[in-house]
């Protein structure tokens, strides 16, 4: 930012109606986040930044919902932001109201991470709280000495206070649109089973009474309506699933870490990095179906008796692994059916994810599945 006042001045007029303007032309929060905080840093020619935000539903729960040029040391441990900080603590407790300049030697999160830090020398955490409630906090990081100035740390406040409204308002538009979605599916349910599902019963009906009926010289006949029983009763049991899966939501009023933590039961071990960060409705069912589905691979066909399923956010992905001691099988032969992964690969590819898999007989199996968060 330059000395001249005016020209002072007129630089803050210029980043507060650009921040205005991404306010008001983004609906999608993770997007308006990460464009507001590269244009923040950007304005303060500052390389590095994060925000947290507190869990909607738990205030004591908090999750990384931005960054930008994370340092060596954390982005390629996203376990060391996991838990509480000194910042974020402060902040809880009341004790960070305002705009302030923290020494790197306070962070609790890059202390003896120096080495790895890309040498940040400090960080300004901006809090940011929406007619007095606590929303979550933004960090501004640089690699030399210089700390913001009072002035600085004011227009920062300020930019902390626009997009703290914006989140709140952001927040009530996902939950609109989840709603709008949870009736789309409800309705599509009914009319599966009202249509579709109820025709093939019919068609079913129709066949086991022919079928009972053909005697004598229709051996051939008949071998082709018990085929056509076949293949309608298992449309129709595909059908079915179909309709519960639409009508059951295992992510209501759940997290996609719960959800999967309830999914694998006791015989899973369960570790998950990034717990709080909301996860898009689209990708999050794709991970569930994903996950269901490994799963039951591993216990019903692997024979495998021991399974982890690990979660990990990144900050511009998502990454699941299903690993087993199972018995494996041929990795050339991924289209057999009876491992699944037909309809796996379809689900990764529809989240225009990446599928890889680590397998061979008596072996056991990996399955990692990395889902870029941004096509959400």
């Amino acid at each position: 930012m330059t000395a001249d006042p005016i020209q002072q001045r007129n630089a803050e007029l210029v980043i507060l109606n650009k921040v205005a303007q991404t306010l008001n032309a983004i609906a999608d929060l993770d997007t308006l986040l990460q464009t507001v905080l590269d244009q923040t840093a950007t304005f303060f020619n500052l390389e590095t930044g994060w925000i947290w935000l507190l869990a909607e539903d738990d205030v004591a729960k908090h999750y990384l919902a931005a960054a930008r040029n994370l340092p060596t040391g954390l982005d390629q441990r996203p376990e060391k932001l996991e838990g509480w900080c000194y910042c974020l603590s402060s902040f809880r407790e009341g004790n960070l109201a305002e705009a302030a300049n923290i020494n790197v030697v306070q962070c609790s999160r890059l202390f003896g991470l120096e080495a790895e830090s890309d040498y940040l020398a400090f960080h300004t955490s901006v809090p940011l709280i929406a007619h007095g409630k606590k929303i979550g906090m933004i960090n501004l990081s640089s690699r030399d000495r210089k700390q913001l100035s009072a002035s600085e740390l004011q227009l920062l406040h300020t930019i902390g206070d626009m997009l703290s409204m914006a989140v709140e308002r952001a927040r009530l538009f996902a939950q609109q649109k989840s709603q709008g979605e949870l009736a789309e599916r409800n309705r599509l349910a009914r009319e599966l089973h009202d249509t579709v599902a109820q025709g093939l019963t019919a068609v079913t009906l129709q066949l086991e009474s022919a079928s009972v009926l053909l005697e004598g010289e229709a051996q051939q006949a008949e071998a082709y309506v018990e085929k056509a029983l076949a293949l309608t009763r298992h449309n129709l049991a595909e059908i079915r699933r179909s309709v519960l899966d639409l009508r059951a939501v295992p992510l209501m009023s759940k997290t996609l870490a719960e959800a999967l933590t309830e999914l694998a039961q006791p015989d899973v071990t369960v570790t998950v990095i990034g717990e709080h960060k909301p996860v898009p409705t689209r990708i999050a069912m794709g991970l569930y179906r994903i996950a269901q589905e490994a799963l039951t691979n591993a216990r019903q066909h692997a024979a495998a008796d021991e399974i982890t399923l690990d979660l990990k956010h990144h900050s511009k992905t998502i990454e699941l692994t299903i690993s087993d001691n199972g018995r494996g099988f041929d990795p050339e032969d991924l289209t057999a059916e009876r491992f699944g992964l037909v309809g796996i690969t379809e689900r990764v590819n529809l989240l225009t994810g990446q599928l890889d898999i680590a397998t061979a007989v008596g072996q056991g199996t990996t399955i990692q599945v990395t889902v870029p968060l941004e096509s959400a």
